[in-house]
């Protein structure tokens, strides 16, 4: 017997939270341990609150772990200069968390990126360097946790509730912190979010690690860029048009990594079997989306081992826990960060987050990239703030953001920027019995700028 599934299906559940157990009271609830979660509890922390990270997985990292990213994008400015060295223009936390990541034995030095840099960190040492900050900090950490309903009076959020092995329990606090990457305390609130261009939104990824590679001949074939040049394209519609692999996306990104014989692989590109784009925010297409990258990843290493120097021992090492998400919901926010903001390299006087990263836009067969030569944008504090709701703010790719903007504005080194953005919002905002939406982002500038940030 078949049944049918509701393809559309996007459950808000409502729970009864009067008879639900209360776990405890705290000052900040950090909704996701990913690189602006952490980031935001490790400062508030720092600050003197009780803060309370909540992490659906056992570790931390996000898309940079569990979607197994694999790089710290964002970092350094992008140039013609093919010789030039990498010009670190991102400081603040996403500066401690690289140099203590790389003091770890985690992370590698500068690779070249197109026309700018970025470097590839190992996902193990990556959550270790978190668990550092967090534990160090003091933060109260709940893994294995998920989010499934928000305690609020009207537009004032006050708690959230949340799903644990235990069962439901409800936790209070003054300020909610969504890191969640997808607006998840945002849509459970039922306020406005948006998704991508009428809903299209940038593929989802699976990327993998290769071993039993000779790293040195793979490089020799393969050149310096990370990015792969055209006479490898060449080869890879070859080897479709031949019947041997199936390869839906063409421009692919290979690293060697921080482990000898290793390559890190971001290359395939998820579409639904049906060809049409898929919204991981509906179970049935997040679904979908693991079974087809599954399938992908053995084409793209079967590609290599086949067809690339250097590869005719490797064997897949391990992929993404999840799929790489790079774009689900973004907030209604106070303001938003617009296409022609990022195009024109636009500076915000409330600008708390730089961002050198070009609009690498995923949708086709190959990724549009547009370089932000020498320069950079800002993002300003009121896109982190939702328009509607009290005692909320977001960090993370799901902030108010054109659909090409947030192309550029998603990746790691901003997302950091953003938690440390929003802690600080955070704190003024419970020091100063203040509402978020109130708060000037000059005064977060300012004090970014004296825990290291150098925006100015």
């Amino acid at each position: 017997m078949t049944s049918k599934i509701n393809s559309d299906f996007n459950s808000q559940p409502t729970l009864n939270e009067t008879n639900l157990p209360l776990f405890g009271v705290f000052d900040v609830i950090v909704i996701g341990a990913g690189a602006s979660g952490v980031s935001a509890a490790t400062n508030l922390a720092e600050m003197g609150h009780n803060v309370l990270i909540i992490e659906r997985y056992g570790f931390c990292g996000g898309g940079a772990v569990a979607g197994m990213s694999g790089t710290l994008c964002g970092l350094f400015l992008s140039t013609h200069y093919s010789n030039k060295k990498p010009e670190q223009v991102v400081f603040g936390f996403a500066d401690r968390f690289r140099s203590r990541l790389h003091a770890m034995g985690g992370l590698s030095d500068p690779q070249k990126y197109g026309k700018t840099y970025t470097v590839v960190h190992d996902p193990l040492i990556w959550r270790e360097t978190a668990d550092s900050f967090l534990v160090d900090a003091g933060v109260n950490i709940l893994f294995h946790t998920s989010l499934v309903g928000v305690l609020s009076d009207g537009e004032d959020v006050n708690g959230v509730i949340v799903d644990t092995k235990s069962g439901y329990t409800r936790i209070e606090a003054k300020i909610i912190i969504d890191a969640s990457g997808d607006a998840d305390v945002v849509h459970r609130a039922g306020w406005s979010s948006t998704k991508g261009l009428d809903g299209i939104m940038q593929n989802p990824t699976m990327i993998f690690r290769l071993g039993g590679v000779n790293v040195k001949e793979f490089k020799n074939y393969w050149g310096h860029d990370t990015i792969s040049q055209q006479h490898v394209i060449d080869k890879i519609v070859a080897a479709e048009n031949s019947g041997d692999f199936q390869l839906p996306r063409k421009k692919i990104w290979i690293f060697p990594t921080t482990r000898p014989n290793e390559l890190m692989v971001n290359a395939t590109r998820i579409m639904g079997k049906d060809g049409r784009h898929l919204d991981v925010t509906n179970p049935v297409d997040h679904t979908e989306a693991e079974l087809m990258a599954r399938l992908q990843i053995r084409q793209y290493a079967g590609f290599l081992k086949r067809y690339i120097p250097g590869c005719r021992d490797s064997f897949i090492v391990d992929s993404g826990v999840e799929v790489g998400i790079r774009q689900t919901r973004s907030i209604v926010g106070v303001k938003q960060l617009k296409n022609d903001d990022v195009v024109k390299r636009k500076k915000y006087k409330d600008g708390v987050v730089r961002c050198p990263w070009p609009i690498e836009l995923h949708i086709g067969e190959k990724p549009r990239v547009e370089w932000l030569i020498d320069d950079y944008y800002e993002i300003p504090l009121g896109a982190l703030v939702p328009e509607v709701g009290e005692n909320i703010i977001v960090a993370g790719r799901c902030l108010s953001a054109e659909h090409e903007a947030l192309a550029s504005a998603r990746v790691t080194a901003q997302c950091f920027g953003y938690g440390h953005a929003a802690s600080i919002a955070a704190d003024i905002a419970i020091k100063e019995n203040i509402l978020i939406r109130d708060i000037k982002g000059e005064e977060v500038r300012f004090i970014l700028n004296q825990q290291g940030a150098q925006i100015d």
